[in-house]
């Protein structure tokens, strides 16, 4: 049996699939973590849906309140069934380039043609981002600062950002601490570097001293 504390849960981004979040499971495997994920179809599922979806696989974990781990619009989902009236139990959560204050690339996608239907059911919640972080929870943000990605086409060029998410869209006072990485909004899947810092966070409720050094975090949960 999975000793508690140990469960972790995977929720990929807009478009992607479980397998994009593979090569952070091995890794998080090989520190003795069992790792889940959670599939959804993210243009043609609410939001609404796959937070309460997520939530019944979070109930249904064995070994008690899991840890969360989402990438992009997975985040969001995470934060959304959090906010939940009643919401499972969760250990700490990372989130990995999430667009906590909306994405300015998803708002230019739709007036895009085709845009709408390119985005789906998940445009409102990529647009809007999510207000529901208040500091109660141990949640950690790992952003991309390096700049290569569809996202420098649809508004992003000369902004700080990932490549598909500015920085100062993974900003949020609710966060319990933020750290920026010279990563891309997809090479962060692949990244040891990342991997390392999301191991850290689960493990202790903050990134690494070494990075982060010179961001707040707000005391350990």
């Amino acid at each position: 049996m999975t000793a508690a504390g140990k469960e972790v849960i995977l929720v990929p981004g807009l478009w992607y699939g479980p397998w994009s979040m593979s090569v952070i499971a091995l890794r998080l495997r090989k520190l003795g973590y069992c790792v889940s994920y959670f599939a959804y179809r993210s243009t043609k599922v609410t939001p609404e849906d796959c937070a309460e979806s997520l939530a019944e696989l979070t109930r249904a974990t064995p070994a008690g309140a899991p840890h969360l781990v989402g990438h992009s619009m997975g985040g969001l989902v995470i934060l959304r069934m959090l906010a939940m009236s009643d919401a499972p139990p969760a250990g700490r959560v990372v989130l990995l380039g999430t667009p906590i204050q909306g994405s300015e690339a998803a708002r230019r996608a739709l007036q895009l043609p085709g845009g709408g239907a390119l985005l789906g059911d998940a445009a409102d919640i990529l647009c809007e981002g999510s207000q529901g972080l208040d500091g109660s929870r141990a949640v950690g943000m790992i952003a991309g600062s390096r700049a290569v990605g569809l996202g420098r086409v649809a508004g992003l060029k000369g902004k700080a950002s990932d490549g598909t998410v500015a920085l100062s869209e993974t900003e949020s006072g609710g966060l319990t601490a933020r750290i920026a990485l010279p990563v891309s909004h997809t090479g962060m899947l692949f990244s040891s570097r990342v991997a390392r810092e999301v191991a850290c966070f689960l493990e202790q409720g903050q990134f690494s001293p070494d990075q982060a050094a010179g961001q707040q975090q707000a005391p350990l949960r």
